[in-house]
């Protein structure tokens, strides 16, 4: 057993990604201890090493980790899934979340809670049916990534750990590379709804993701998982025309649905043209307060300035 010493602090791995960037500033600004794990040995005295693949952690910076929170894991929409890369993407997920877990089980004192990543891609393409956390997973790869990924986390829930699954829809900020991508091809004049546009889309702003997570963290005794997405899911329709709103450009060219599954193959079929209608019942239901529940306020936020 490893014994726990000095103040009390937050193990973080992904804090160099989006969300964990925007996470990482809040905990700091509040004067919390953060612990990053890092995949370099030599980082910064306040780090932990780790190397998922080859199933290495180093648990003595750990000592004194009162909640841990996991968001690492390959991007999905970074191209086409080949038999190569749905393994990347797995072991990025699966493998990292077990080694996680059972090094976190061996802690004296036990973190409290574990936030671990998750995603919508859980329910698969349930056309416009209404999915709360209680609804059962899908059918693709998605789904069965997502269902891999919380049960990897099995072994800090057995140690008396509360384990939260944060089920995330769509992330929306100005740092994220596909709404980078989207934004400038919409400035152009070139955006259109993709395939029907009939597809839900279950999405969140950047501010209210991280503000999700720290209710979780703090606020909070649920366990299980939580869909951190906006109250009022959107079809691709929808998103389409409040993106070219808040942009003030025409969204008159539309992608076949024929031509994005030529791109990019499975992934356009599950995450590009699936539609996952989903509800943050749980999140609502436990007193969480959404700063931006509607998208044409979300898109506006999210485009304005840094220095506004």
């Amino acid at each position: 057993m490893i014994m726990a010493e000095g103040p009390k602090k937050i193990l973080l791995s992904g804090s160099s990604g989006l969300i964990g960037t925007a996470l990482s500033n809040a905990l700091r600004g509040a004067g919390r201890p953060i612990t990053p794990l890092i995949r370099h040995r030599g980082g910064p005295p306040e780090s932990a090493f780790w190397d998922p693949l080859a199933d290495q952690l180093d648990a003595a910076p750990l000592a004194g980790t009162d909640a841990v929170i996991h968001l690492a894991g390959e991007n999905l929409a970074d191209g086409r899934w080949t038999a190569a890369r749905k393994k990347r993407i797995t072991d990025s997920r699966v493998l990292s979340t077990a080694l996680l877990a059972k090094t976190i089980a061996t802690l004296q004192p036990l973190p409290r809670v574990m936030l671990c990543a998750s995603a919508i891609g859980y329910y698969g393409n349930r056309g416009d049916q209404l999915l709360d956390e209680s609804a059962p997973p899908g059918e693709g790869f998605a789904a069965d990534l997502c269902r891999r990924w919380e049960q990897a986390a099995a072994p800090a829930s057995a140690a008396g750990i509360r384990v939260v699954h944060l089920r995330l829809g769509v992330v929306l900020d100005r740092a994220s590379k596909a709404m980078t991508k989207m934004v400038s091809i919409f400035r152009l004049g070139l955006g259109g709804v993709l395939g029907s546009g009939c597809q839900y889309v279950a999405w969140i702003a950047l501010d209210d993701a991280v503000a999700a997570i720290l209710h979780l963290l703090d606020h909070s005794q649920l366990s299980g998982p939580v869909n951190l997405v906006a109250p009022q899911a959107v079809t691709n329709r929808e998103l389409t025309k409040a993106l070219g709103r808040a942009l003030h450009r025409p969204t008159i060219i539309p992608v076949p649905a024929f031509a994005a599954h030529l791109a990019f193959g499975e992934m356009a079929d599950e995450l590009l043209l699936s539609s996952t209608r989903v509800v943050p019942r749980r999140l609502l239901d436990d007193g969480f307060k959404f700063r931006f529940p509607q998208l044409d306020a979300a898109f506006q936020h999210m485009l304005k300035s840094p220095n506004q």
